[in-house]
C-alpha cells in the first residue's frame, strides 16, 4: 500500500515529524539510511532543551522552540529538570516571555532542563510505530519520488540538501569533553553574535558533566576531536567552573547549518513536487523538534480529524 506521507531521516526532526503525523491518523513511512536512528546529528546533540529565551524574538526558530517547551513532558524520555544560570547576561534578557529571574548580574533560567537525545529520538519513533508508522532502517533514498507517496517530508539533517539545490548544508562541528563532577543546574557564559559560547552542564547520569562546544565550520563530515580543543574548551568551561577537574572522555558532533545563514528552511521544495523541507535545522533542532513536527504537519493540511487532506496536498506537485 502506498504511504500517504514518507519522512526521510530517522534523526530527532523526522521522528517528531512521523509521531505526529501518524498521531493524527495518516499513514506515515520513515525511512533511515542508516542500521539506526538518531546515530548522526541527532546522537551527538548536548541534549539541552532550550526554552527560547535567548532567541531571536519573531523568528520561525523561536516560535517553534517556544511551541515545543509545552510539548516536551508528554515525551518518554529522561528528563533533568535542572534549570540554568547566565552569568553576565545582557540586559535584554530573557525575551520571548520566558519565565526567569535576575540574581545580581546573573540570570536564571528554571525551564532549561536536560536530555538523553537519543532516548529521546527512540521515544519518539515508538510513539510512532505505536500510532502505526512504519520504520524502515538501513534504506537510502537517491530520489524522493521513489518512495511513491503524496508527500515526502525532507528531514534528512546533514544531507538535507542533496534532494533539492534550492539550499546548502554544511557541517558544523562541535566538540565536548566529558567530566566526572557534580553540578546542579546548567551554566551558560554570555553569547557572541556567532555562537552561545562553552556550556558546562549535567546529564542525565548522575556524575557526569560535559563542557562544550565548539564551533568549527566545515565542508565535509569530520567526526574527530581536534588537538587544540581541548585548551580551548577547558579555559573557557572553567571560567564558570573554575574547580572543573580533567576530562575523561571527549567526542565531536556536526549540526546541519544553512549555507549563507538560511537556517530552518521549512517549507515547500520549488524545485521537487510533493516535497516538503525541513532543512537546516541546526543546533536548536532537539529543542525545537515538536514544534516543528507540529508545524510541518499543518502546512501539508494534515488535521488530527480524518480529511482527504492529501488531495490539498497535491497542489504541490
Amino acid at each position: 500500500m502506498t504511504s500517504r506521507v514518507a519522512v526521510i531521516g530517522g534523526g530527532v526532526v523526522g521522528c517528531a515529524c512521523a509521531a505526529e503525523f501518524a498521531r493524527r491518523g495518516a499513514d506515515v513511512l520513515l525511512v533511515e539510511a542508516e542500521d539506526g536512528l538518531a546515530l548522526w546529528a541527532s546522537g551527538t546533540n548536548s541534549g539541552i532543551l532550550h526554552t527560547g529565551f535567548d532567541s531571536e524574538p519573531g523568528s520561525l526558530e523561536t516560535e517553534l522552540i517556544l511551541r515545543s517547551v509545552a510539548l516536551r513532558e508528554r515525551v518518554a524520555a529522561p528528563l533533568l529538570r535542572c534549570g540554568a544560570v547566565m552569568r553576565g547576561a545582557p540586559p535584554e534578557y530573557p525575551r520571548n516571555g520566558v519565565d526567569a529571574m535576575r540574581e545580581g548580574g546573573d540570570l536564571v533560567i528554571p525551564g532549561e532542563w536536560v536530555t538523553d537525545p537519543v532516548a529521546f529520538t527512540h521515544a519518539l519513533a515508538a510513539q510512532a510505530r505505536g500510532h502505526g508508522a512504519q520504520i524502515e532502517l538501513g534504506r537510502r533514498v537517491d530520489d524522493p519520488r521513489e518512495l511513491e507517496a503524496d508527500v515526502v517530508v525532507n528531514a534528512a539533517g546533514l544531507g538535507a540538501g542533496a534532494f533539492d539545490g534550492s539550499f546548502g548544508v554544511y557541517p558544523r562541528k562541535g566538540e565536548f569533553f566529558v567530566f566526572e563532577a557534580e553540578l546542579d543546574r546548567i551554566l551558560l557564559p554570555a553569547p557572541t553574535p556567532r555562537t552561545k559560547g562553552i556550556l558546562v552542564f549535567p546529564t542525565v547520569v548522575p556524575g557526569i558533566v560535559i563542557a562544550g562546544p565548539t564551533a568549527v565550520d566545515l565542508e565535509e563530515p569530520d567526526w574527530s576531536v581536534r588537538a587544540e580543543a581541548r585548551d580551548e574548551v577547558l579555559a573557557r568551561a572553567r571560567e564558570v567552573l573554575p574547580d572543573l577537574g580533567e576530562p575523561i572522555d571527549s567526542y565531536a558532533g556536526l549540526r546541519p547549518a544553512g549555507r549563507d545563514g538560511a537556517n530552518y528552511v521549512i517549507g515547500w521544495s520549488p524545485t521537487v513536487d510533493g516535497l516538503l523541507n525541513v532543512g537546516a535545522i541546526r543546533s536548536t533542532g532537539l529543542s525545537a523538534s515538536l514544534g516543528i513536527a507540529e508545524h510541518v504537519a499543518d502546512l501539508v493540511g494534515v488535521s488530527s480529524t480524518p480529511s482527504r487532506w492529501w488531495e490539498r496536498a497535491a497542489r504541490h506537485r
